[in-house]
């Protein structure tokens, strides 16, 4: 059995790390992980109120300023007071040292005050230091407390307390920045409508959204926000859409057209036909998507991961070593172990621990505010470097809907006698051309005999003793036609066109202007594609592809390594494809299941256009990511050298690792602010 429980009181990814690590260990849980950002843990258990006891009982020991929040125990946490707490104990921890430093004091009171002040200042760092320790485990929180002791046997007492003074207020400022972020997100997933209005027998009746069932109406009005997905049945409104795709300008939605939930309605009332289940609604999807993503991590994020579990370690040597070389080279053992100091504190590794997951979850945050889901900060990273995009055809670049163009008739009858042949045949066909026509017809339709379906021809029937036959006979497919006979001999033909999407034009030309080249795959004729590849200007075209040719295709292309692929498409027939690609894409809205379940991103509203956003999102996070690692070296590095040197001292040291963890959080809160042009 899977559960997910809020987890509060983590203040670094390496805390919760080595969390995660000593819950691994228990027999009753199995995969343990813990989300620094979402504040989540979730893992795997058969007896929850025993693995529950036995987590709380591993955090007390390992990380006793971390707590589970249970359902009802929410209310119990106020994050306002513990900011208050936390600023106060810092405050008197400050006046402590003041008075020790500034006031002549005996010896035992300026000692009492000193050591009150230290503690006042870093209580939580040293049990966190002490608890790890006494499990073989080490981190920054060892560094900050063997900086604190050292000075202080030093005889450097100011900056004994300074160290740790300044390194508390930096993990405040770090707290207040990431919960900044963190609450930008949480807004997204709070979209979730509370309640849904059913129309039952003329009453209305709130219920929860998941007890609703396909083919039940519910009612929407004014201000309230749309529960499930459906088909407007009644009424018409302005919608804001903004949560979902991005786009500020209201949607006008009137009858008949399909409707998302997590929409708002501004005005009017709605009746709605629901179309799908809660659970597959797609607020519901998006929710899901923003808290799970972080559980998929990318290259860059697992690399920083697996090193940091061994880079204390690794500073801890080096910064033997470099007291090692300064006492030989000065023969001054204070001055040795006073820069080997300064080696500790400015090695912490915060800055690459938080910077690089939050950068990445901005991204994502962002990239769902504007309509596109990404399943994970790996599909994110993967997004950035698409060189080709290939797309299906139908439903994808086309709306999938085939609207009658034309309508020919070759002997006595007039169209609308054509299209009444047509719709007898086909209706009881589940065949998209079936449906357009089917719309088309204005005749009653009477019941017909002898009906027989052929694969791949058409349909065969008898009506008022006389033979018919619906579908294709000809070779010739220069258009999407649909053939009449009448007793072996033709009478019509209905010639129907598939839609381009408003906005596919926009989404080649984009990824043009973006130096991406652009395929378009389709099961279609020859003349079909060729048509729409004209109009979209689109690089390459490939026509009358099975699925397992267009799978075959993206294999081929694949077969270069540097050639990062991404493919689009919202059939069951693209699921291959898609799980294939490095990146695959699928429609939202009218994506199938399959296609929505093998993708690794999803565009909520359908608009290819999105796929473009997409990577410029990706490119955008991505870079953020790659500054933040440059930065936090390249600062480290400086200070490190200058320190084991002798240039700079402790309070240098402590602004280095303080500030380029603080610049490099307000870095990453870029990515979710982006505006994609």
């Amino acid at each position: 059995m899977k559960k997910k429980i809020k987890i509060e009181g983590l203040d670094c990814p390496n805390c919760a790390r080595a969390l995660e690590c000593e819950i691994n260990k228990l027999d009753i849980v199995e995969n343990a992980n813990i989300d620094f950002i979402n504040k989540k843990l979730t893992f795997d258990c058969n007896d929850e109120k025993l693995a529950i006891s036995e987590i709380k009982r591993v955090i007390k020991q390992t990380e006793p300023s971390a707590k589970l929040i249970i359902e009802k125990e929410k209310n119990k946490t106020n994050k306002i007071k513990e900011l208050i707490f936390d600023i106060s104990i810092l405050a008197i921890g400050i006046a402590l040292g003041l008075c020790a430093l500034l006031i002549e004091l005996p010896t035992w009171a300026f000692w009492l005050l000193f050591v009150l002040s230290a503690l006042f200042l870093g209580y939580k760092t040293y049990i966190k230091a002490f608890l790890l320790l006494i499990k073989g485990k080490i981190n920054e929180n060892l560094l900050i407390t063997l900086s604190v002791v050292g000075a202080a046997c030093l005889g450097e007492y100011m900056e004994s307390l300074m160290v740790v003074g300044l390194y508390t207020i930096g993990k405040i400022l770090e707290n207040v920045a990431v919960n900044k972020s963190r609450n930008s997100i949480e807004k997204l997933t709070k979209m979730q409508p509370e309640y849904a209005v059913v129309l039952e027998n003329g009453k209305e009746k709130r219920v929860d959204p998941s007890q609703v069932k396909i083919g039940d109406i519910i009612i929407v009005k004014p201000g309230e926000r749309v529960a499930l997905d459906g088909k407007v049945i009644k009424g018409y409104c302005s919608l804001d859409v903004q949560s979902l795709t991005g786009e500020s300008i209201p949607a006008n939605i009137k009858e008949g057209d399909n409707i998302l939930s997590g929409s708002i309605v501004l005005d009017g009332v709605l009746n709605i036909e629901v179309t799908t289940e809660y659970h597959d609604s797609t607020i519901s999807k998006i929710v899901n998507l923003i808290e799970n993503a972080a559980e998929r991590k990318s290259k860059t994020e697992t690399l920083i991961s697996k090193i940091a579990k061994w880079y204390t370690l690794a500073v801890i040597v080096l910064a033997v070593l470099v007291w090692g070389i300064v006492w030989a080279v000065t023969g001054n053992i204070d001055t040795a172990i006073y820069r080997g100091l300064i080696f500790l504190v400015v090695s912490c590794p915060c800055a690459f621990a938080i910077s690089v997951p939050l950068s990445y979850f901005s991204g994502l945050g962002n990239a769902s505010r504007n309509g596109v889901l990404i399943k994970g900060s790996n599909y994110l990273d993967a997004c950035a470097k698409l060189k080709v995009v290939a797309f299906d055809k139908t439903g994808t670049l086309t709306t999938g809907k085939f609207e009658v163009k034309d309508i020919v008739s070759t002997g006595d009858y007039s169209k609308e006698d054509i299209v009444f042949f047509a719709s007898l045949g086909e209706q009881n066909s589940l065949h998209p051309l079936a449906k357009s026509i089917l719309e088309f017809n204005k005749k009653e339709l009477e019941p017909v005999k002898d009906v027989k379906e052929v694969a791949g021809e058409g349909i065969y029937y008898s009506y008022k003793k006389d033979n018919y036959f619906v579908g294709r006979k000809t070779k010739e497919q220069a258009n999407t036609k649909v053939e009449v006979y009448k007793n072996n001999l033709k009478i019509g033909e209905i010639i129907l066109s598939d839609k381009i999407k408003d906005s596919s034009l926009d989404a080649c030309s984009e990824l043009k202007n973006m130096g991406i080249k652009t395929i378009m795959l389709s099961g279609d004729s020859k003349e079909v594609v060729k048509q729409v590849g004209e109009i979209l200007k689109i690089d390459e075209i490939k026509y009358q592809l099975l699925p397992q040719n267009k799978y075959e295709y993206i294999e081929e292309l694949k077969k270069d390594k540097k050639l990062f692929l991404g493919y689009v498409g919202d059939g069951i027939n693209d699921a291959p494809s898609l799980m294939l690609a490095d990146v695959g894409i699928s429609m939202g809205i009218n994506g199938s299941p399959a296609s929505i379940e093998a993708s690794d991103i999803v565009l909520v509203d359908d608009n290819p256009k999105k796929v473009s956003t997409a990577i410029k999102i990706s490119k955008y996070t991505r870079k953020i990511v790659w500054e933040n690692i440059i930065l936090s070296a390249g600062i480290k590095f400086t200070f490190l050298l200058l320190g084991a040197l002798g240039i700079t001292g402790m309070l240098s040291a402590v602004f280095a690792d303080v500030g380029v963890t603080l610049l490099a959080i307000l870095n990453s809160m870029r990515a979710l602010f982006y505006r994609v042009k």
